[in-house]
């Protein structure tokens, strides 16, 4: 039996599964270890390749095994699944992942900062209080709507509604619903302060981070978008052209490929989402700036615009903007604007 060279490792949140085996795919070591023993158990053995599924934690202990000599790699949960055998358990799950990760082909999850790991949190924090801002506002729309008071869409009009719900003048509301409306709409406020405030931790982390700032420059690229890129993508250059890196996002159409006939359809919608949507809707800025003021400086987005539908072309520019993004950090070049460009 020869020294272990490649373990696949199963975390959890208290006891983690160990499968390692050596040069010649001997099982060497199949075992449970607890969470305290981690560590201890890692630093005794000689460095090896570490496998572990890209989930929650697994930034953490990636760091902290490399942190002991080892060489580390994350690995999409889909990716690992075709090489599980027979039932689903931790014992099988880490064989498949000591499995995977010595494959040549398999793809890789670039180990994540902590740097990185706070902006995300940051990211994701103001996510979650936006979703339950819009929650209370569509409370407060449907209650109110019971009692026949109506507003226009979008914030402009949720703030009419909150006028009514304090003004107690007004007798369409009865006193026992205008008590509870004046809680939701208290909640309503205090998130959107609270949202106010993570958005100005992003902006100063923002301008502290120089490729976030050159990120920036891209049209429909603000500093939420820019950061969110820099914290989501920490290896540009694990991407092979900015195609991968669209196609990572979810931005590139399906295909459905049998005997040399090409069939394309929507897009995967696979990857990340996050990304995906902060991307769309920075095109979205894009193009209603461009139906108020022109494309003169973007022809390509003008032929597009004219034949596919808004939101197609959205889609199609936010590729683009991917696309861009990935040139510019693998490169360490900044924006140029089209026509600066044929002007060179």
């Amino acid at each position: 039996m020869g020294e272990v060279i490649t373990i696949g490792l199963d975390i959890a949140k208290s006891v983690f599964q160990v499968h390692g085996v050596d040069d010649a795919g001997t099982v060497v070591i199949r075992k449970r270890v607890s969470r305290s023993k981690m560590l201890e158990f890692f630093a005794d053995l000689p460095p090896c390749l570490v496998g572990i599924e890209a989930c929650p934690a697994a930034h953490h202990w990636g760091r902290e095994l490399q942190a002991l000599g080892h060489t580390v790699k994350l690995m999409p949960p889909s990716y690992v699944k075709a090489y599980l055998k027979r039932s689903k358990n931790d014992a099988n799950d880490a064989a498949a992942i000591c499995e995977a990760v010595s494959r040549p082909s398999m793809r890789f999850v670039a180990i994540k900062t902590r740097e990185q790991q706070a902006a995300l949190m940051l990211h994701r924090a103001r996510q979650l209080l936006v979703r339950q801002r819009t929650m209370l506002s569509n409370a407060i729309r449907g209650h109110l709507a019971e009692l026949g008071i109506v507003s226009a869409k979008g914030r402009n009009g949720t703030d009419e509604l909150l006028e009514i719900i304090m003004n107690g003048a007004d007798s369409r509301i009865p006193l026992v619903a205008r008590n509870i409306l004046k809680v939701l709409a208290a909640q309503y406020s205090t998130i959107g302060t609270e949202i106010a405030s993570i958005g100005k931790s992003i902006l100063a982390w923002h301008r502290s981070c120089e490729p976030s700032r050159r990120l920036e420059e891209i049209p429909g690229v603000g500093p939420i978008v820019a950061t969110a890129l820099v914290a989501e993508i920490g290896d540009w250059k694990a991407f092979r052209s900015g195609r991968g890196l669209a196609a990572w996002i979810g931005l590139v159409p399906k295909q459905h490929t049998t005997g040399g006939k090409d069939k394309l359809g929507s897009i995967t919608k696979q990857g990340n989402r996050y990304l995906r949507w902060l991307l769309v809707a920075g095109a979205m800025a894009v193009i209603r700036y461009a139906q108020k003021h022109g494309t003169k400086k973007r022809p390509w987005l003008g032929r597009l615009m004219e034949r596919r539908p808004t939101k197609v072309a959205a889609v199609a520019l936010a590729n683009k903007m991917a696309r861009i993004a990935w040139a510019i950090m693998t490169r360490g070049e900044r924006y140029k604007e089209p026509e600066l460009l044929l002007a060179a």
